[in-house]
Parts: structure tokens; C-alpha cells; sequence
């Protein structure tokens, strides 16, 4: 896995994990990581990922069956 180093400015009130969640939910919304692989970018087990993706404003279910298929065969 690949290292990214982000330099966040300190009038920015935010913890690394939160930058974390909000990097894996929109790479989760876009379908470019199934729930697994960004739950592995934040650092949580699916499940928890899935359960907190709501509080950052992705929703846990696909656009399509696909989606969910695809979700499915890469866990």
C-alpha cells in the first residue's frame, strides 16, 4: 500500500482518522473502493466502517445491484 502525507493547516480543527473516514467514504461513494478496501484506508473492520459511513454522509447501500455484488465478491 501506498503512503500519502497530507499537510493539514492548524486553524483546521480535524483528527487524522477523520481525514481518514472522509478519504475512504468518498472513494466508497464513488465505487472506486468496495466497503472492505476503505475500511482498510481508515484503519477499522467493515463493519465499523459501514456502521459510521452515515455520519459523514455516504450511504452504505450501492447505487445498483451491481454495487452490492461487486461489494460482495471483494470482502
Amino acid at each position: 500500500m501506498d503512503t500519502l502525507t497530507i499537510n493539514i493547516p492548524p486553524q483546521i480543527n480535524t483528527k487524522t482518522f477523520d481525514v481518514q473516514i472522509y478519504l475512504a467514504a468518498k472513494l466508497y461513494e464513488d465505487a472506486i473502493l468496495s466497503a472492505g478496501q476503505a475500511a482498510e484506508i481508515a484503519g477499522i473492520s467493515k463493519r465499523a466502517f459501514i456502521e459510521i459511513l452515515g455520519h459523514y454522509g455516504v450511504s452504505a447501500f450501492g447505487e445498483s445491484l451491481n454495487d452490492l455484488k461487486s461489494d460482495i465478491s471483494n470482502a
